[in-house]
């Protein structure tokens, strides 16, 4: 019996290897057609604009690929509008992390460590706040912006993206997790709510703030509709809304416009990478601790 049973579980064990090579296989070649466009994309930003289309009818090896690099159009992106664009959503994204998650992270800190009446129906209005589209809210916002002259500023820009609430619902999560045991510890040595939020809960809750700080960061990188709202002038426009005016111009750079493009994808795209334990450890210890 053992001797029939050894070849089925070699057969067995055969299959799942095959299947598992064949899964990655799999996973390999989608993830080549999901990176050919941004690839395409790069090479053509190292190419002078006038040679983007040349080699796509037909498909060429140079399609793909470029033996006379140049990284004019990157140099040329640094002293253009486009370039100044960049900067500012950097500016934008930035400040927006650094001051919404200190907001955020005291209103989770109040809606989950101090008791209050009304803290569970304020914690569904933060719910509901981040169930509706922003987009359907930024036009009669945009009018009440206007109204309060914070149209063509960096502060109109900045104000709806530093209270985020999915940002507060990740920290608050977090927060129910830390045992209510350090925060007695702490009122026995006398500190106060204050005390507590930062030497208790700030240095316990790396990972959760460098999740939310990345939804922060991502929120106000990637925004659209709303900079075109209120970024109207060349000195607060931000690098989507240059992109896409770019295209409506008569005149194209495409290679510039390439360019412009690696580098909005590139710099969320570092960030992810280098953050993407900490944002997966924060969400995956939510609740467990």
């Amino acid at each position: 019996m053992t001797s029939t049973l050894a070849p089925r579980a070699t057969r067995s064990r055969g299959r799942r290897t095959l299947a598992y090579v064949g899964l990655s296989v799999a996973a390999a070649v989608v993830g080549l057609l999901f990176l050919l466009p941004l690839w395409w994309t790069f090479v053509n930003s190292l190419r002078p604009g006038a040679e983007t289309f040349s080699y796509l009818n037909p498909l060429q090896w140079q399609t793909f690929f470029t033996l006379t690099p140049t990284l004019d159009n990157y140099l040329s992106l640094l002293s253009s509008d486009l370039g100044r664009a960049i900067a500012n959503s950097l500016f934008v994204s930035v400040t927006t992390v650094v001051i919404g998650l200190v907001i955020c992270a005291m209103a989770a800190f109040g809606l989950s460590a101090i008791p209050f009446r009304g803290r569970g129906a304020l914690f569904s209005i933060v719910i509901l706040s981040f169930l509706i589209p922003f987009d359907a809210i930024s036009i009669p916002l945009a009018g009440l912006f206007r109204d309060w002259n914070l149209q063509n500023t960096f502060t109109g820009l900045i104000l709806p993206g530093i209270g985020n609430g999915m940002a507060i619902f990740l920290l608050r999560t977090f927060f129910l997790a830390i045992p209510g045991e350090l925060v007695e510890a702490g009122r026995l040595d006398g500190l106060g709510w204050w005390g507590i939020f930062r030497r208790i809960y700030v240095p316990l809750s790396r990972p959760a703030l460098i999740g939310a700080g990345l939804m922060l960061f991502l929120f106000q990188w990637q925004a659209y509709v709303w900079p075109l709202l209120m970024g109207t002038d060349d000195t607060h426009i931000l690098g989507p809304v240059a992109l896409s005016n770019l295209q409506g111009q008569f005149n194209v750079d495409y290679g510039v416009m390439f360019a412009a493009s690696i580098v909005l994808t590139i710099i969320p795209l570092a960030i992810i990478v280098a953050c993407q334990r900490y944002f997966i450890q924060s969400v995956s210890t939510s609740g467990l601790k």
